[in-house]
């Protein structure tokens, strides 16, 4: 048996993945385990997980793929630079310190970080490790495990090493480059901007910018069009970096910026206004006819009927629908952990079917499993935590929980559901999920500042039976993945006002019997007893915390909100009849603070000792600080600066920055550059 292991990680989302002759055996994000959101740290826990899955040391694993190329990644950065110097000595001098630490060095870091996993004792020699392209990792996640023999592929995020947008072919095993569009020109940055100016956090609250669009009017539009992006009839792009310091600066926009759009950017947490309304939906609007042309063109250039979606823009559903809807596609397929988590799986993927020239078998629907990839614990386990907790929970049975459950939801109670395997990407799925009743008016304002602390606007999504989701919702396919948003139907618009926004569409969840068969019957159970086959679906966590991983995790989570009920595999927990919750020393995920010595233990010379090491230490990694920041201070000034402005005397600048009104195109046909191999970073 072969088995190779995918990794994302230093950047942010960092996740693992396991394949076992080319099957799916298990991914997971590190965040789940550390409980630190969007974790970007070197993904040991989730490694841990996936090789204790599939019950195999690192000693059985045959090649380590990590997602990206990072002496590639490196270059454009050092590219950016000289491009745009001398502007740019602060982010310069914050960013070179982890590249020339770890990140230059990364096959070496990668194999000191495996050798030193638990349990490898003594440290196993580290497998091969391969790098394929950002670009290339996210159209493997998003054509390998998808249903179709051949499919186009587009990837679309903030950026890779050099693509921000990339077009491919995927036929069998092999996926075909065809043209890409390269940094700084980002739709993801581009989203992102507007993201931070809107006053959410970039990287995390682009959902946020997406749920409040709908409130507002395009009014910014003709801005943004004409003067911060030039987009051609076949969607490709550039952007007028004058507007925004995301290359080099520490800021995603500028004065400029700030200037066109009539005002400083939102301090967070402040009251929202209309014209925060109108910002989301101008840059939702861009961003969806963006995509949409750039579909439009894939579709005509390669012929193929059926599209594969990845990279970070991919989560954006309002825009995923309109491709399904208006692009020309017969079919859509979209990577549910679309984003860099999603980047460990492709790796592995490309690994698989391209390094090792494996053949490809499509698998009805999918081959992710309902990407139900995370640990799962049975009864017995849950048993064990929850009399560890201290926990009050009841066992009445499969068909009688299903049955309490759908009544409790009836009468309006909120309830987390904790089963299975954790979901693998951003979404609940079912096994992770708070669960309410759609039909009650109330249902979206209680669960989002009672139970997940946070906005009021933002909106939930229904989960419905896959056979029945055509009777509520205007979608004449599955979307098992949360992937798509779609019209409620209007008939359904006043019975369901828990999760139809403000515009009349849904993020839809389709649930089948194979695939979550439990989730399933549950929706059922809800639809025999009040006629609604649909719920309220949102993931298990609050506001700044990852979803949650282990029954200990659901529980705390569980206790410390405004859930009423907690069924945990087969146990239901009231929370009525739960003791106290005593605070833990420590979160879930994170080593318990070390002990701390009395001086009279340590006797009274190391009394009088430790103060003075201690601020010896401080002042030591004070100077450190500072020496690092003049070398590389003295480094750009007198290397980066003076060769940005020669470069720059010889019209040669590394970066193409500006608009082109008699260029028809702005992409790179992917023929302008030769392909690298997998087992080169670079």
């Amino acid at each position: 048996m072969t088995r190779v292991l995918g990794i994302s990680a230093y950047y942010h989302d960092s996740a693992a993945a396991l394949l076992c002759d080319g099957e799916i055996v298990a991914a997971a994000q590190e965040e789940r385990f550390s409980r630190r959101r969007h974790d970007a740290d070197f993904p040991a826990r989730a490694v841990a997980y996936c090789l204790e899955e599939a019950g195999v040391s690192l000693r059985d694993v045959d090649l380590v793929a990590f997602y990206d190329k990072p002496l590639l990644k490196f270059e454009r950065l050092i590219e950016t630079y000289i491009a745009f110097a001398p502007h740019g000595l602060q982010s310069f001098v914050a960013a070179m310190p982890a590249w020339t630490r770890e990140k230059l060095f990364l096959r070496s870091h990668l194999r000191r970080s495996l050798a030193a996993l638990p349990g490898e004792h003594p440290p196993a020699a580290p497998p091969r490790i391969l790098f394929p392209e950002h670009h290339r990792s996210h159209a493997a996640s998003a054509f390998f495990p998808s249903p179709f023999p051949r499919a186009a592929v587009l990837c679309i995020d903030g950026v890779g090493e050099k693509a921000t947008t990339s077009a491919w072919l995927g036929d069998g095993n092999r996926l075909t480059a065809l043209w890409e569009i390269d940094f700084p020109h980002s739709l993801g940055l581009l989203y992102s901007a507007f993201t931070g100016y809107l006053g959410f956090r970039v990287n995390s609250g682009e959902y946020k910018v997406m749920g409040l669009a709908p409130y507002g009017e395009p009014r910014f539009v003709d801005r943004i069009l004409g003067t911060l992006v030039d987009v051609k009839e076949d969607g490709t792009f550039r952007l007028d970096m004058r507007y925004f310091g995301f290359a080099t600066g520490l800021t995603m926009t500028t004065e400029a910026f700030h200037d066109l759009l009539g005002g400083p950017p939102r301090k967070p947490e402040t009251a929202l206004t209309q014209r925060e309304f109108d910002l989301a939906r101008s840059i939702q609007a861009v961003t969806e006819e963006v995509v949409l042309r750039l579909a439009r063109t894939v579709r005509r250039e390669t012929g193929e009927r059926r599209l594969c979606l990845a990279g970070g823009v991919a989560l954006n559903c309002v825009a995923n629908g309109r491709v399904l809807r208006e692009s020309g596609f017969e079919d859509l397929w979209i990577q549910p952990a679309a984003g860099d988590a999603g980047g460990a799986l492709g790796a592995a993927l490309a690994a698989w079917h391209e390094h090792l020239g494996k053949e490809r078998t499509p698998l009805p629907g999918d081959s992710m499993k309902g990407a139900l990839l995370g640990p799962g614990w049975d009864d017995r386990a849950i048993d064990e935590a929850l009399s560890r907790l201290g926990a009050v929970a009841h066992a009445p049975g499969v068909e009688a929980l299903l049955g309490q459950t759908a009544e409790l939801l009836a009468r309006g109670d909120v309830v987390g559901w904790f089963q299975g395997r954790m979901e693998y990407g951003p979404r609940a799925l079912g096994n992770r999920s708070i669960l309410g009743d759609p039909r009650d008016p109330g249902m979206q304002s209680r669960m989002n500042l009672k139970i997940k602390f946070r906005e009021s606007f933002r909106p939930f999504a229904p989960a419905v039976p896959a056979e029945r989701a055509s009777a509520s919702f205007d979608l004449d396919r599955e979307s098992p993945y949360m992937l798509l948003v779609a019209p409620v139907g209007a008939g359904c618009r006043a019975a369901l006002p828990a999760v139809t926004h403000v515009d009349g569409s849904a993020r839809v969840q389709t649930v089948s019997a194979e695939r979550n068969p439990l989730f399933h019957r549950l929706l059922s159970a809800f639809e025999r007893l009040t006629g609604c086959a649909v719920l309220v679906n949102t993931s298990f966590n609050v506001r700044g915390e990852p979803i949650v991983c282990t029954p200990e995790d659901a529980y705390r989570c569980f206790r410390r909100t405004g859930m009423d009920h907690l069924v945990l595999g087969g146990r239901l927990l009231h929370q009525a009849e739960q003791p106290g919750l005593a605070e833990s020393p420590a979160r879930a995920g994170t080593a318990p603070a070390p002990p701390t010595r009395r001086p009279e233990v340590m006797g009274l010379l190391s009394g009088l000792l430790s103060p003075l090491h201690r601020g010896w230490m401080k002042l030591a990694e004070v100077l450190g600080w500072i020496n690092t920041r003049l070398i590389f201070g003295a480094v750009y000034l007198l290397l980066v600066v003076p060769y940005g402005v020669a470069f720059r005397l010889l019209g040669k600048v590394p970066l193409d920055l500006g608009f082109d009104p008699e260029a028809r195109s702005y992409r790179k046909d992917a023929g302008e550059a030769p392909p690298a191999g997998l087992d080169r970073p670079y």
